[in-house]
C-alpha cells in the first residue's frame, strides 16, 4: 500500500486537529438522524422502545456531520513513554475520517462480510478508531485482552474464529504484534495481522499506511455486529453480543450516569471487555461526549487530567476507591464510576459524602459475567439494594429486567442481556423475552446485597 507524502511527520499518524477536505464530506448538511436520536438525557425519555441495530460507528459519523470541531478522543500526555507513538486529540470529524481511511482498507481484505476481527489494543485512540473502523467495514470487533500470552492469545482466536487481528508493535516492555506473530503460526484460520506501529515485525500489515493512505474512505455502516468478548478474560469463553444489545447496554447505564454532549469521560478502564466498552467508548458516542484514556495508570496524570476545566465523569476500577475518597476532586467533576466484575463485595465502600460532600454522584458499575452490565447511583437505586430487590432498581423493562430465582440466583432478560456463545460461522442468538439465570446470586445481610457471590 502506497505511503502518503506526510508519513514521515510523526511516527504515529498526522495530528489532525480540524477536518481535512476529506472529514468535511463527512460532516455533509445533512440532518441528524437515527442513532443521533440516542445523543443526550432525551434518549432515554422512551426508555421502553427496543433499540434498533446501530453501530457505534455510525454514533460516531451521526455527531461528526452536526458538530465536527467537537473533542472525541483524547490520550494521555504520557503515552510515547509506554507505546512509542504520540498522543493525540481527535475531533468527531477528524475522528470519522480516521474511521473511514481504515475501515477502507479493511474491506480491502478478502474477508467475508460479519468475519470476527480481534482487537488486542489498549484504551488509546489507535484502539478505540480501530474498534469503529472494524464495525464500518462490516465486520465483528473480538475484544483480546493485551494482557494475554501467546497460548491464550492461540486459544481465544480459534474460539472465536478470528479471521484476522488488530494490535500494537510496542505495549511498555512488551510487544503484542510479535506474540501475536507466533500464536498466527498455530491457527491456520487467521489470515491477517495488522500492526500501529512503530518497528511492526516483518510480514505484518502496517496499520499506520493505511490510515495515511487517502484513497481508503468514506466508509460508513450503518448497523453493527456487535461485539465478542471473552468471560472473566478467559480465551475459552467467547461471547457475541449482537449490536443492539450492546447499545441496549449502554442506555441502561446512561440511566444511572446521564452524560450530556460536549462533556468529558475520564477512564482508566481497559476497553477489552464488555463493561469497559459499555462505560467508556459507548458512553460517549451515544453521549455525544469525549472520552480521555489513562491506559497506564499514574497517580500525577490522573490528578492532571482531573482539573482540566470540562465537566467530567470519571471511570475507574472499584478497588482504587479508597484512594479516591482521601484525594481532593474538583467542581468539575459530575459522576464518579467505579466498575465491578462478578464475583464482587459491595462492603468496601466508602459513605457516598467521603466524595466532595456529596456534590458529587457515585455510581457502581457491576459485570456480571459478559452476560450483562448492571448500573446504580449510591442512594434510592444503591446496588446494595437493587441486587436484594432487583425491582428496586427501576430499570427500563424492554432493555433489561433482573430477578431473583428460587434457588437466590441472579436472572436476567431483555434487549440488554441478549449474549450467547458464537457458532462457527454465524453468531448464537438469544431471546430476549427469556428469562437467563447467572451464575450468581447476592449475598444478603439485612435486607441488602452485601454483595455478589457465584452459587454453588
Amino acid at each position: 500500500m502506497a505511503r502518503a507524502s506526510d508519513s514521515r511527520a510523526l511516527p504515529g499518524w498526522p495530528a489532525l486537529v480540524d477536518p481535512s477536505p476529506e472529514a468535511a464530506a463527512l460532516a455533509g448538511p445533512a440532518a441528524l438522524a437515527g442513532p443521533a436520536a440516542l445523543a443526550g438525557p432525551a434518549a432515554l425519555a422512551e426508555p421502553e422502545v427496543p433499540l434498533r441495530r446501530t453501530g457505534l460507528c455510525a454514533l460516531l459519523a451521526a455527531t461528526a456531520r452536526r458538530y465536527p470541531a467537537r473533542v472525541a478522543l483524547i490520550d494521555a500526555p504520557d503515552k510515547p513513554a509506554w507505546s512509542g507513538r504520540p498522543a493525540m486529540t481527535w475531533t468527531y470529524g477528524a475522528a470519522a475520517e480516521i474511521v473511514s481511511r481504515l475501515a477502507g482498507g479493511l474491506r480491502a481484505w478478502r474477508l467475508p462480510p460479519g468475519s470476527r476481527i480481534g482487537l488486542a489494543l489498549p484504551g488509546s485512540t489507535e484502539g478505540l478508531v480501530a474498534h469503529l473502523a472494524v464495525e464500518a467495514a462490516g465486520h465483528v470487533p473480538c475484544l483480546l485482552p493485551t494482557t494475554w500470552d501467546e497460548d491464550q492469545f492461540a486459544v481465544g482466536i480459534e474460539a472465536a474464529g478470528v479471521s484476522a487481528v488488530l494490535t500494537q508493535a510496542r505495549l511498555g516492555s512488551a510487544s503484542p504484534a510479535e506474540r501475536l506473530c507466533r500464536a498466527a503460526v498455530r491457527y491456520f484460520g487467521l489470515r491477517y495481522l495488522a500492526a500501529f506501529g512503530p518497528d511492526i515485525p516483518d510480514g505484518v500489515i502496517s496499520l499506520d499506511e493505511m490510515v495515511l493512505d487517502r484513497r481508503n474512505g468514506p466508509v460508513a455502516a450503518e448497523t453493527g455486529g456487535g461485539l465478542i468478548s471473552f468471560v472473566g478474560g478467559n480465551p475459552a469463553e467467547p461471547v457475541h453480543r449482537p449490536g443492539d444489545a450492546l447499545l441496549a447496554a449502554i442506555a441502561v447505564h446512561l440511566v444511572a450516569t446521564p452524560v450530556r454532549p460536549g462533556e468529558r469521560i475520564l477512564s482508566l478502564l481497559a476497553p477489552g471487555d464488555l463493561r469497559g466498552v459499555v462505560s467508556g467508548l459507548g458512553a460517549a458516542l451515544v453521549s455525544g461526549a469525549s472520552l480521555e484514556t489513562l491506559p497506564v495508570f499514574d497517580g500525577a496524570a490522573l490528578a492532571a487530567a482531573l482539573v482540566r476545566p470540562v465537566p467530567t465523569h470519571l471511570v475507574l476500577p472499584a478497588f482504587l476507591e479508597p484512594a479516591l475518597a482521601r484525594a481532593a476532586l474538583p467542581d468539575t467533576l459530575r459522576t464518579i464510576v467505579f466498575a465491578h466484575r462478578a464475583p464482587a463485595r459491595l462492603t468496601d465502600r466508602s459513605p457516598r459524602t467521603a466524595f466532595a460532600r456529596g456534590r458529587v454522584a457515585v455510581v457502581d458499575v457491576l459485570a456480571v459475567d459478559e452476560d450483562v452490565v448492571v448500573s446504580g447511583t449510591r442512594g434510592a437505586d444503591d446496588l446494595a439494594f437493587g441486587l436484594a430487590e432487583p425491582e428496586r432498581l427501576g430499570l427500563p423493562a424492554s432493555l433489561l429486567s433482573l430477578r431473583l430465582d428460587a434457588d437466590g440466583r441472579l436472572a436476567c432478560r431483555g434487549q440488554a442481556a441478549k449474549a450467547a456463545p458464537p457458532r462457527r460461522g454465524e453468531a448464537g442468538e438469544v431471546d430476549a423475552a427469556a428469562w437467563r439465570p447467572t451464575r450468581y446470586r447476592p449475598t444478603l445481610f439485612a435486607g441488602t446485597a452485601t454483595g455478589l457471590a457465584e452459587a454453588p
